[in-house]
């Protein structure tokens, strides 16, 4: 299922936001080049809040404990955790998440 969930002028490039869909916590994040990625909201380690992690064109990083996951896969870069990740996309300025 396809979801709007927002303006994609909500989150400035370099950084994330959350939004919740359909009582689902997502953390959306506009990377500086434009690209757009989803995933859960919350670092499985213990909790810290992705959006507000350092974003580069591939990956975030907790900024409670420094773990590093991948956009497109989900998977930890030197760690053993993984992260959720959602299909997402932008049509017409309107942020489109698929659940």
């Amino acid at each position: 299922m396809e979801h709007a969930i927002g303006s994609i002028a909500q989150i400035p490039p370099g950084e994330g936001r959350n939004f919740d869909v359909g009582g689902l916590r997502v953390a959306v994040f506009h990377t500086r080049s434009g690209k757009v990625f989803a995933t859960q909201a919350d670092c499985p380690h213990r909790g810290g809040p992705l959006a507000d992690g350092l974003t580069d064109e591939d990956s975030v990083v907790c900024p409670l404990h420094d773990r590093v996951y991948a956009f497109a896969t989900g998977a930890g870069i030197g760690t053993d955790c993984s992260i959720a990740t959602y299909a997402v996309r932008v049509d017409q300025g309107t942020i489109l998440l698929q659940t």
